[in-house]
């Protein structure tokens, strides 16, 4: 039976999803198959022997140590798309709190006393005026599952939708409404664009991706949203741009301790995907995604390694994680061969340094063999599937 630790609380909807003849599923195990969580940092834990697979019920994977992860044959998933439309609505809100003041104003009606509120509100209600979104143009940054939902969306508004992604897939952009125009870079993003809001993830080349010499490149009152990451944003950077009136606005959904000491930043408390049936999406489609790999070896859904799949046939499979160097396969297969087992099906596939090859085999490979295939250079790991 694999054990399962759950390191936050997960949907109960997910957790349902699997079978409990096959498996154990506690938040007190130290040496765990397989984790499944939310926002707990693992940067610090020490993983055990029997790990094979970390599981984000959600997109953002900052919280895992991806790198070290595939160094130790760690399968990490992500569930892109399961709480795209969570975030997609609190983008649209937040938009609409970079266009008005709803935000000031609210606090300053709640504080209103005597009996003539009503006057009091007509006489000030115009320190919280705005603009509207139509007709404004907005740049999205990143075309994925979230982003190509606000823009589909703000199109329906009325803007003028700009996007950019360098890395888009085919079924995002099978998605993508035929009236959202094509930016050649980020930077024509910058230029053209009245709104712009991020929606991509945290890595060596977007941390800090706006700074002073990125705004300066912008339209002078431009507003910005940011629901991916705080560390996308140079947060002392956008202080100043407010300071000055080059950016208008500044909405975000990641309070640190310098954006919430601004009092021109609106900062949300990081509620992009903390709706019900975003975190019963997730929960869900994170189960699946770990069934599937425990029992059939197939890989859907991961940062660190390539998608795999092999329908399954009955047989005995093994899952084996090395580097992506040329003439591994062939030795892997010879090894099997060596041992007079026939293999019945195979698949392999590869992701930048990393590979994996999925085998079944009509008999299980025993622990000898097992030994043989991990003394090929560049293996990473084997894992006895099912």
């Amino acid at each position: 039976m694999k054990i399962i630790k759950t390191m936050n609380k997960i949907a109960d909807i997910g957790l349902n999803e699997l079978d409990k003849s096959k498996y154990t599923i506690s938040d007190a195990t130290d040496n765990p198959d397989a984790i499944m969580v939310r926002s707990a940092s693992l940067h610090d834990v020490d993983f055990g022997y029997k790990l094979t697979a970390i599981v984000r019920c959600g997109a953002g994977v900052n919280n895992i140590p991806v790198d070290k992860c595939a160094e130790k044959g760690i399968v990490v998933f992500n569930t892109p798309g399961a709480n795209a439309n969570g975030v997609k609505e609190l983008t649209v809100a937040a938009l609409l709190l970079a266009s008005r003041d709803i935000y000031g104003g609210i606090k300053w009606a709640k504080n209103l006393t005597g009996e003539d509120v009503a006057k009091q509100v007509e006489k000030g209600k115009s320190a919280f005026g705005g603009c509207e979104l139509l007709g404004k143009s907005l740049g999205v940054i990143g075309l994925g599952a979230i982003g190509g939902m606000v823009a589909n969306t703000a199109k329906s508004l009325g803007m003028k939708v700009l996007g950019h992604d360098p890395f888009i897939t085919i079924s995002a952009a099978w998605h993508l409404s035929r009236s959202i125009a094509q930016a050649a870079s980020y930077d024509e993003i910058y230029e053209k664009s009245d709104y712009i809001t991020l929606h991509v993830p945290a890595t060596k080349d977007t941390k800090g991706m706006i700074n002073k010499e990125t705004i300066a490149k912008m339209k002078d009152g431009v507003r910005i949203v940011n629901l991916s990451r705080a560390d996308l944003v140079n947060t002392a950077d956008m202080i100043e741009a407010l300071e000055s009136g080059k950016v208008a606005a500044y909405v975000t959904d990641f309070p640190t301790e310098e954006t919430v000491k601004c009092d021109k930043i609106v900062t949300i408390p990081h509620l992009g995907a903390s709706t019900l049936e975003s975190e019963d999406n997730c929960a869900v489609m994170a189960a699946h995604q770990l069934d599937d790999f425990l029992q059939n070896g197939n890989i859907v859904n991961s940062v660190n390694y390539p998608a795999i799949s092999l329908p399954r046939s009955g047989g005995c499979r093994i899952l084996v994680l090395h580097k992506n160097v040329p003439t591994i396969l062939s030795q892997i297969t010879s090894k099997i061969s060596a041992e007079g087992i026939n293999i019945d099906h195979m698949a392999n596939s590869s992701k930048g340094d990393y590979a994996c090859t999925l085998i079944e085999t009509p008999e299980k490979a025993d622990d000898a063999l097992i030994e043989k295939i991990s003394e090929i250079e560049n293996i990473i790991r084997i894992i006895e599937i099912g």
